[in-house]
């Protein structure tokens, strides 16, 4: 049964001294609001990087980007090395860590925008060749077909002419037609059947992505003459081996094919994954730290205020105290009295500023997502039960730790000396 009196003392004694401790209760509120705020944009930033990677945190990929500096093996310097379909093949024969590598190519160079004609319309978007299933691969980002299907199996096997396009080469191309499907698009004087239109979701980069056209790359190097060589590999290691430790060997096995000297930095190019991944993983884990030392740091001094007032409290109620222990209260239940107060100022700040904290998050949240900046990279901001659950509980921490003190004091008036007290 709920007590009445008892709640209705507890406000009564905060109601003499309403301006204090609401000032008191604003560090505790403001404490937890803090939390709640930045450990929801820090795991909105987290949920982004899972989504951008998914399961492809551990992609390389690898090129010729300069000539060699040093000469080796009767070879002077200033070759360049071309990545070519052999290369491919030894790397599956001879490095057994590696899971899948793909040759891939691009038209005039990756990002090179490329003429493409319609119809009576134009544009200039980037062409690059693409596998089965790679549409994941393409971008570190949500990407996915939205109309028709992407590049499959008998695509390459055949070598067909088809084209999968970005929305905004849709927009361009297509603009007076709803669907594209069937449609064919010529680019560099060679026809390519659309068969399908993908989006990227993600706010950060995707204009630029969704301006991109991809082929089967068997068809794009047979199309435009490229069938002596790749302009990258694209490869992932096997589960248990990590990505440098693969993109290591496979760099030293193109440096002896290639007779590059081993100490020739810059011959080759990469992209590392996993690397990246890492690196975004750490600045999570670094956004949720600083969350948790600022948030703490202000719960703490909103603690000594919710302390400091309780041993005022118990100061101006020392002849009350005298009294009840006059009248049989045990130090005890003394004691409770004072930790019940705390609590109750703690965890109604507290509560307060989580639930503001929780509403401000969703309004932000709705706003970017109206704006359609729902993608970005702090644009999907939440906070788990897990959280919630934790932030309550540093509360009821918190207000048993702020009454300790006061608490003890109260627990220790005399009552003769309290009852003379003027």
């Amino acid at each position: 049964m709920i007590d009445w009196d008892k709640w209705q003392e507890i406000f009564s004694s905060f109601g003499k001294q309403k301006l204090r401790t609401s000032l008191t209760a604003f560090g505790v509120f403001w404490g937890i609001f803090m939390l709640v705020v930045l450990l929801g944009f820090g795991g909105g930033f987290g949920y982004k990087v899972e989504a951008d990677f998914h399961e492809n945190n551990n992609v390389l990929l690898m090129w010729s980007s300069n000539t060699t500096q040093m000469p080796y093996m009767g070879l002077g310097k200033g070759r360049r090395i071309q990545l070519k379909p052999e290369d491919v093949q030894a790397i599956k024969q001879k490095i057994s860590t590696v899971k899948m590598i793909q040759g891939k190519n691009a038209i005039g160079g990756w990002g090179t925008p490329q003429p493409v004609v319609y119809d009576n319309l134009n544009g200039t978007f980037p062409v690059s060749g693409t596998h089965a299933g790679f549409l994941p691969y393409e971008f570190p980002s949500v990407s996915r077909v939205i109309e028709g299907r992407y590049v499959d199996d008998l695509d390459e096997k055949e070598r067909r002419k088809v084209a999968v396009i970005g929305t905004r080469v849709k927009e361009v191309l297509f603009k007076n037609e709803k669907n594209p499907i069937g449609k064919t698009i010529e680019i560099k004087g060679v026809n390519f059947q659309v068969i399908g239109v993908y989006r990227n979701f993600s706010s950060e980069g995707a204009e630029q992505s969704n301006t991109s056209i991809f082929l089967p790359n068997e068809t794009l190097r047979q199309a435009f003459n490229a069938m002596s060589s790749f302009d990258l590999i694209f490869f992932t290691p096997k589960p248990g081996h990590s990505s440098a430790e693969v993109e290591s060997q496979v760099k030293a096995l193109l440096y002896e094919r290639h007779k590059v000297h081993p100490d020739d930095k810059g011959v080759l190019g990469g992209w590392n994954h996993e690397k990246f991944y890492q690196q975004q993983q750490s600045l999570v884990t670094g956004i949720v730290g600083f969350s948790w030392m600022v948030a703490i740091g202000t719960i703490i001094a909103g603690v000594i205020g919710v302390g400091n007032i309780m041993l005022v409290v118990v100061k101006e109620r020392t002849r009350e105290i005298g009294l009840r222990k006059a009248l049989g209260a045990t130090p005890s239940k003394i004691s409770w009295m004072i930790v019940q107060e705390s609590l109750v100022i703690t965890l109604l700040a507290g509560y307060s500023g989580l639930v503001t904290g929780v509403v401000l998050l969703e309004i932000v949240k709705a706003i970017l997502d109206k704006m359609g900046k729902g993608g970005g990279m702090f644009a999907s901001p939440f906070i788990d039960i897990g959280t919630a659950l934790m932030a309550l509980t540093v509360l009821i921490v918190t207000g048993v730790l702020a009454s300790l003190l006061p608490a003890m004091k109260a627990a220790s008036v005399n009552p003769i000396v309290a009852l003379q007290d003027e």
